[in-house]
């Protein structure tokens, strides 16, 4: 019992780390608001996989942010054709726009730097080489 317990404190910290890296780089200090913003672009990016990608992606991703990648997920709605980054930056601020301190494209490229700093280059890079175009030139290369 006493393993398991640890396992949710490591992956407990694990996302901490994550909402605490997302957190410096946006400036926002509310971490329920870091959280949403980190879950709500990791959603987005998973409609755009195929499931293979999106299961190797979400191998590397903290536990618990796992289970929200996974949250909601319908198969036979992905991936989504978008190919304007304008509709994926939409699709993040119908969910956080509200958010005093959101302040669009920048935050989410906060959220696309904190994921090249927390997962290999080598998936990074096969996950960027499945979006569309103008996604792959917002999101910075590792």
């Amino acid at each position: 019992m006493t393993r398991m317990i640890h396992v949710f404190e490591r992956t407990t910290h694990e996302a901490h780390e994550w909402v605490n890296d997302l957190a410096g780089r946006t400036g926002w200090s509310n971490e329920r608001e870091v959280l949403r913003l980190l879950r709500t672009v990791l959603v987005n990016i998973r409609d755009h996989l195929p499931v293979n990608e999106m299961a190797q992606f979400s191998a590397q991703l903290p536990l618990i942010l796992r289970g929200t990648f996974y949250e909601g997920w319908q198969p036979k709605k992905t991936p989504v054709r978008e190919r304007h980054a304008a509709d994926f930056i939409a699709a993040v601020e119908a969910q956080v726009g509200e958010v005093l301190d959101y302040r669009g494209e920048s935050d989410i490229k906060a959220v696309f730097n904190v994921i090249n700093a927390r997962i290999s280059r080598g998936e990074v890079e096969d996950v960027r080489a499945c979006l569309p175009q103008e996604l792959r030139d917002m999101w910075p290369a590792p």
